[in-house]
């Protein structure tokens, strides 16, 4: 029995010994102390010696983090507790932003492809003296509209503007984009035409403040879930209506779900237009005295009654009319959208016909109202008013004589180096490169090899291009993979600049980390390719990006992005952002702030325009070869874009499954023998994948599911582009599926 005992008495204490280690490495990670500066306990590896807060390099919720600092340098996080924006809140991307710098695949060297086809180090004098030299030569070979650069919405404002004004100014290029032109330019284009300038009216706190909350497109649970929280906090128990095909996150928690057929849109709200005029539900005060068009709006909606509109949507007359009620009954409604309408063949009107919603309800420059599109990257607001890619810096036009004479004395350049036409869209400059007309490419930070609408016809196109030069953060992208020339760039918390969020406030960000290797700035990579292509002496005011948002001051002053009150980086930060316009001391100014609340609007005659247009149907319908719908979007929380980023992150790779899958009805998958997490082969008239199956009721019978993020899914969808935006519609094409398993 003793012997027993002892044995009993010795396995006791071991185990008691692994439950509680009194040494050792995790008990080491897992000691706490008082963290000072307002942080609580914090772990004691960690312990900063100072803080300091800035802008989230992820979506435009735009967010403060809070940087907890050590010997200068960044070693933790958490959210800012009296932000305007996340009041201390967070999402899983924000919350892993710093752990993301310290990948293994850092482009760390430029690197040049040689003779044997391998990417190999070189200096960044060999890189400089290259990349000037081969554009130099495409372009006198071809012309100027022969090299062309790719931009986006992830780069500082500061930086987007130099590398806008040195493409155009100074190495002579006229096509410029931005892969904003992939989320944001439906909307911008919608607010352009309707109010006379691309301007978001709302501030966050409308979350909060309204009574009707109008969620199309748009899960915010999962692509936005601070602002998410924003309209868990409302107080007056809001009715929250999502319209998607799909029941997502968001359309589990809301009040009303309506599962409209995909893009069944226009129909859809002019049905409801047609109701608010039939029954005289409208603001006649606010439609004469600020808007224009209305009379033959009317008109137009006539001949979209409920009844049409149920037979297009599958939705029913009576929840139609009873939608059309609740705008009516509601005292503050807001309409919001973001990539389920953007990203249409028809988007432009589709976030028109939420324009006109609000308009002739006179929902709009009052608290808790407003037709509001949510943006999607950190900085696409920065990007659409600075870039000097497809428009002129802060909002002029390349065509326009006297905006070409403001920029060229502000900028104290020659008229005669401003372009006198606009810029190839995206989807031009990459068909410019099927005819031969673009044959040097420049792709800053983004990817277009893998995000690019029609994927496997992307990658051949840029296989094509007599040179190809990247410039990103990683070396391992698929677009990195295919350049001639890679150039290692500094990434978020690595260089200094601002970013711009939905709600048009401009925030700071901050170098707290040095980047890897002889990785630099983007900011620095522009100066030095100014000075190699010996154009140097005209941006000698950009010294830094702080001397450049001095500059960007000067060209928005007395437009409707002004940012003349704001100051210098300290005032923004001390102030916690700011909303353009703010033309008073920032400090001064409010936090939230709405547009149009004087019912004055941008055109010349200070009306928005009612504009319409006769639905369409969907370019490639489901059919008997391909009997499905694909949809696509954002799958969680933890992903973001192509998963450049939170990729590289273990704890966010552990929150979203690492491998494809696509959502299926269950009745579909009985009928195609498809078995839960069974391998199934998915194809359209472009591409094939093979995925995993997850059956469930989420998905509407003939429709199908797959998260934008992995690699193979732009092998399925359909270039086809909206005529006015010319942004991408990757919402919707026909596809096949096949078992792969047999079903037990």
């Amino acid at each position: 029995m003793n012997s027993i005992a002892n044995k009993a008495a010795t396995l006791i204490e071991t185990l008691q010994s692994i439950v509680h280690q009194k040494g050792g490495a995790l008990t080491s990670d897992l000691l706490r102390e008082p963290g000072r500066f307002g942080l609580g306990q914090t772990p004691s590896r960690l312990l900063p010696d100072a803080t300091t807060d800035m802008v989230c390099g992820y979506c435009s919720t735009g967010c403060s983090l809070r940087i907890h600092l050590k010997d200068g340098e960044a070693v933790n996080l958490t959210p800012t507790t009296d932000y305007p924006v996340n009041l201390g809140m967070a999402c899983p991307k924000g919350w892993e932003a710093l752990s993301v710098l310290d990948a293994e695949d850092r482009a760390t060297t430029p690197l040049l492809r040689n003779n044997h086809g391998d990417l190999v180090p070189v200096s960044w004098d060999e890189a400089m003296r290259t990349l000037c030299v081969r554009f130099k030569e495409i372009g006198a070979e071809h012309g100027p509209e022969s090299v062309a650069f790719l931009s986006t919405g992830q780069l500082v404002t500061e930086e987007m503007a130099l590398l806008g004004a040195l493409a155009k100014f100074g190495m002579g290029m006229i096509h410029g984009d931005g892969n904003t032109r992939q989320c944001m330019a439906t909307a911008a284009t919608a607010y352009k035409q309707s109010f006379g300038f691309d301007a978001p009216p709302f501030t966050y706190q409308d979350f909060e403040e309204s009574d009707v909350i109008v969620l199309v497109g748009s899960n915010l649970c999962v692509a936005h879930p601070i602002m998410w929280e924003r309209v868990c906090r409302n107080p007056h128990n809001p009715q929250v209506v999502v319209i998607d095909p799909r029941r997502t996150e968001t359309a589990m928690q809301a009040t009303l779900h309506l599962p409209i057929k995909p893009k069944s849109d226009l129909t859809f709200f002019y049905a409801l237009a047609h109701v608010l005029v039939r029954e005289g539900w409208i603001d006649r005060a606010f439609i004469d005295a600020s808007t224009t068009g209305f009379e033959s709006f009317a008109d137009f909606v006539r001949d979209y009654p409920p009844q049409r509109a149920a037979e297009a949507t599958g939705i029913a007359v009576e929840l139609i009319e009873t939608l059309a009620r609740m705008f009516h009954e509601g005292k503050r409604v807001s309409f919001w959208w973001t990539m389920g309408v953007n990203q249409s063949y028809e988007g432009t009107r589709i976030a028109q016909s939420l324009i006109n919603l609000a308009l002739m309800t006179g929902n709009i420059g009052r608290p808790g109202t407003g037709a509001n599109s949510i943006t999607g990257q950190c900085n696409a607001m920065g990007s659409r008013l600075f870039s000097n890619t497809t428009g002129l810096f802060a909002g002029r036009d390349f065509k326009n004589a006297e905006d070409r004479r403001e920029v060229a004395d502000i900028l104290d350049l020659p008229i005669e180096n401003i372009p006198t036409v606009d810029s190839l869209p995206y989807h031009q400059i990459i068909e410019g490169i099927r005819s031969g007309a673009i044959r040097g490419l420049w792709v800053l930070c983004t990817n277009t090899a893998h995000s690019w609408i029609h994927q496997e016809d992307a990658r051949e196109l840029l296989s094509k291009l007599d040179f190809l030069v990247v410039q990103d953060m990683y070396a391992t992208t698929e677009t990195a993979q295919q350049a001639d020339l890679v150039l290692p760039a500094a990434g978020w918390g690595e260089k200094e600049g601002t970013f711009i969020n939905s709600e048009r406030r401009i925030g700071v960000v901050k170098k707290v980390r040095r980047p890897p290797g002889e990785a630099l700035p983007d900011f620095a990579i522009f100066r030095l390719v100014a000075e190699y292509w010996g154009c140097g002496e005209r941006f000698r005011r950009w010294t830094s990006p702080e001397a450049a948002f001095g500059i960007l001051q000067e060209l928005s002053q007395g437009r409707p992005c002004d940012l003349s009150g704001m100051g210098g980086y300290a005032a923004i930060d001390h102030a916690g952002g700011a909303q353009w316009p703010c033309v008073e001391p920032v400090a001064e100014v409010a936090q939230q702030r709405r547009l149009f609340e004087d019912g004055r609007f941008y055109h010349e005659d200070e009306w928005a325009r009612f504009i319409w247009e006769d639905s369409r149907p969907m370019p490639e319908a489901p059919d008997d070869s391909y009997p499905y719908l694909l949809l696509t979007g954002r799958g969680a929380a933890s992903q973001w874009h192509t998963q450049t980023r939170t990729s590289k992150s273990p704890v966010l790779r552990k929150l979203s499954p690492q491998n494809i899958y696509i959502e299926m009805h269950p009745d579909d998958a009985r009928a195609a023998g498809v078995a839960q997490h069974s391998k199934v082969a998915v194809s359209s008239r472009r591409g094939r994948l093979e995925a995993t199956a997850f059956l469930t009721p989420t998905v509407q019978p003939g429709q199908v599911f797959i998260p934008m993020h992995y690699e193979a899914t732009n092998r399925l969808t359909l270039a086809h582009f909206d005529p006015y935006s010319h942004q991408p519609s990757y919402k919707a094409c026909a596809v096949k599926i096949e078992a792969l398993e047999a079903k037990r």
